[in-house]
């Protein structure tokens, strides 16, 4: 097995908007039904962002609990990474915000990776752990994606919801056993694809204008099926990759936490896979897919339920616009 990377997961947290949004009050404004979408997706219900509800804000939230659960003082955080595809506001970083409220040092940034960013910002900052640039690095992934939802648009409103996810990364120290932190990770993105899901208005290509606004150019649009399809390949193409990097089985994985998309995805990849399902986590019922966030809030909540004990081998996997995806295997320890 490859040796992992000294940097290990001390801490989690997880932030969610107070207001829940039922697949029953969606079929109020549009032509749905709860059936529809919980078959086609596995979504019941979805968390969205009201009045003082920021991606920076959730971020905030969760930062802060993965900072206490690790038992630690902001001061001692030596970077802050925040993945979002939905920052704050185009300038200055999201980051910038997340630290400034929570006191942590050191340097600040955004990675944007859609709904990868999260397994992205892991290994980056694995990396800057283990390479002694820093001695914890705080990585959250916090989305406030309803805000890009057209709400009249049957195809995406029922997809998307918001929150953030959060971990703390230290240096690992082990005298025996197992060394816990990052073993194996793919990164990949086919930007040939980039077209099949995207807001196309409100960036340099296209600014937000009367007639963007006109055409909903700033919203989400996406090629369902499609994405779906390359969704499928890239999890097992990515995760299997990961796993013959690290030298080990799918059956060695004891926890496998895919992005939270679509129910049928997840079952499929796990089927090709052979991770039987009692060993994947899928809370996509309760949040829907949150983006950047969707990983770590599902890390969190597993974490939370005790589903990973010390030593366990962790696989996580994001995908999405870009088409862009990344996985990680982590070997579970304070």
């Amino acid at each position: 097995m490859t040796a992992a990377l000294g940097a290990a997961v001390a801490g989690w947290g997880m932030a969610l908007p107070a207001r829940t949004v039922s697949n029953f009050e969606l079929a109020e404004r549009v032509d749905t039904s709860d059936e529809w979408i919980s078959d086609r997706t596995g979504i019941r219900e979805r968390r969205v962002a009201g009045d003082g509800e920021t991606t920076a804000s959730l971020a905030i939230e969760a930062g802060a609990a993965a900072i206490k659960c690790a038992d630690l003082s902001p001061a001692q955080i030596g970077c802050c990474i925040v993945a979002t595809c939905t920052p704050e506001q185009p300038l200055p970083a999201t980051a910038a915000f997340v630290q400034d409220a929570l006191g942590t040092r050191g340097g600040a940034f955004d990675l944007d990776a859609a709904c990868a960013g999260f397994v992205y910002s892991l290994v980056v900052g694995a990396s800057m752990v283990a390479g002694g640039v820093v001695e914890s690095a705080l990585i959250i992934g916090s989305e406030t994606i309803t805000r890009l939802v057209d709400f009249d648009d049957r195809s995406t409103c029922v997809l998307f919801g918001d929150g953030a996810g959060a971990v703390v990364l230290t240096t690992a120290e082990t005298k025996s056993g197992l060394q816990p932190g990052l073993v194996a990770w793919d990164l990949g993105c086919d930007g040939s694809a980039a077209p099949l899901l995207g807001v196309l208005a409100g960036g340099s290509r296209r600014p937000i204008d009367a007639e963007a606004l006109r055409v909903g150019a700033h919203r989400i649009s996406m090629e369902g099926q499609e994405v779906y399809r390359r969704a499928v390949r890239a999890l097992v193409d990515s995760t299997s990759l990961t796993l013959a990097k690290a030298g080990v089985t799918a059956a060695e994985v004891a926890l496998f936490v895919p992005h939270q998309a679509n129910v049928r995805i997840i079952e499929a990849a796990a089927s090709r896979l052979g991770i039987p399902m009692d060993r994947v986590m899928v809370n996509i019922d309760r949040y829907g897919n949150t983006s950047a966030a969707s990983v770590p809030i599902a890390l969190a909540e597993a974490a939370d339920a005790g589903r990973i004990e010390s030593g366990d081998l962790v696989l996580m996997s994001g995908f999405g616009a870009g088409m862009a995806w990344a996985t990680a295997l982590v070997r579970w320890g304070r």
